[in-house]
Formats: structure tokens, C-alpha cells, sequence
């Protein structure tokens, strides 16, 4: 790819020449496409560790199946938009969810 001395924009070709598009600058001969290193195909091994880290806050709420104090918290807009949005809670001790409606 040339650029154009003048005023730095990609020459095109014309039908014998190259030209710049912008200024009127013109040069003899064939565009020149310069190829750049070759991309390599690199096989990485990757490690993937699968945990459950949950990033919810921790709220005070009672769970109804272990009675733990303590529970994961967040909110879906479950119904329409001009509706309130759903809550959910998670118990921080044995996973139960649960969730609230306004």
C-alpha cells in the first residue's frame, strides 16, 4: 500500500496510473502492494478452571430451606418495562434461590 506524498492518503489505481484521490498527484507506474509477515498459526494451551465465584452482594435475608442469615442478591426485569423488576436472593450456605415480587 503507497500513501500519497503530498497529502498522506492511500494512492487507488486508475486504469494505467495511481492516483490520489484528494490532491491531484499522480505517479507512472503499477501500484505496489507490499505483503506484511505472515501470520503464524500458534497452538497456546490454555488452562480454564471452573469455579462458581458468585460477585452478587451478600444481603440479610433468610433463607426458607436451611435458615441461613445470608444470601446473594439481584434484580431482573422480569414483566413490562413500566412494571418493578424481580428479585432474586441466593443463600450464601446452600445455594437455594428464591425471589420476590413487589
Amino acid at each position: 500500500m503507497e500513501f500519497c506524498p503530498k497529502c498522506g492518503s492511500v494512492l487507488v489505481q486508475k486504469k494505467t496510473r495511481e492516483g490520489c484521490p484528494r490532491c491531484s498527484y499522480s505517479s507512472k507506474g503499477k501500484m505496489k502492494i507490499v505483503a506484511s509477515e505472515k501470520i503464524k498459526d500458534k497452538n497456546e494451551e490454555i488452562e480454564v478452571i471452573k469455579k462458581d465465584i458468585e460477585t452478587f452482594p451478600i444481603i440479610l435475608g433468610k433463607c426458607k430451606k436451611c435458615g441461613n442469615d445470608k444470601a446473594y442478591f439481584w434484580t431482573v426485569q422480569t414483566r413490562s418495562g413500566d412494571e418493578a423488576e424481580t428479585k432474586f436472593f441466593k443463600c450464601t450456605k446452600c445455594g437455594f434461590t428464591w425471589r420476590e415480587y413487589r
